[in-house]
C-alpha cells in the first residue's frame, strides 16, 4: 500500500437547520460558497484551502454531527491502496468512486476507522 498524507481535504457535518449553518460558517468564520449538490443536498463551503460540507442531520437525530473526515493523499494507484487495506482487514464502505473535494473532482474512497468512523481518502490531482 503506498500513499503519502498530504493533509486535510474536507470535513462533512450533519446540521439540523442548513440555511441557519451556512450563515455562521459565512458570516462568522468568512467561509464562501464553493457549491451547492441538490441531489445529496449538500452544501460546499470553502474555507481557505479546505471545504466544510453541510448535509441534513438523518430523520430522528436530536442533533447533528460529524459525518466524515475526507484526508488528502498522494497516490498513482488507490485501487491498490484498497485492495491493500481490505487485505489488512480494514472495513470499506464501497469501491473507488468519483466526488468532488477540495482540490477538485477525482477518485476517492470510503473505510472506517476502529471505532466506526468514516474517512475518506482522496488523492489530490
Amino acid at each position: 500500500m503506498k500513499f503519502e498524507p498530504l493533509g486535510l481535504d474536507h470535513v462533512v457535518l450533519r446540521v439540523r437547520d442548513q440555511a441557519r449553518s451556512r450563515r455562521f460558517y459565512e458570516e462568522v468564520l468568512g467561509c464562501t460558497l464553493e457549491r451547492v449538490n441538490e441531489k445529496f443536498s449538500l452544501v460546499q463551503l470553502r474555507f481557505g484551502e479546505h471545504l466544510i460540507d453541510l448535509v441534513p442531520a438523518a430523520d430522528g437525530e436530536p442533533r447533528g454531527g460529524l459525518d466524515h473526515v475526507c484526508l488528502s493523499i498522494r497516490t498513482d494507484d488507490l485501487e491498490g491502496v484498497a485492495q491493500a487495506l481490505e487485505a489488512t482487514g480494514v472495513a470499506l464502505e464501497g469501491g473507488v468512486v468519483r466526488r468532488y473535494g477540495a482540490y477538485g473532482e477525482g477518485p476517492s474512497l470510503y473505510l472506517r476507522d476502529p471505532d466506526g468512523h468514516k474517512i475518506e481518502l482522496k488523492p489530490r490531482a
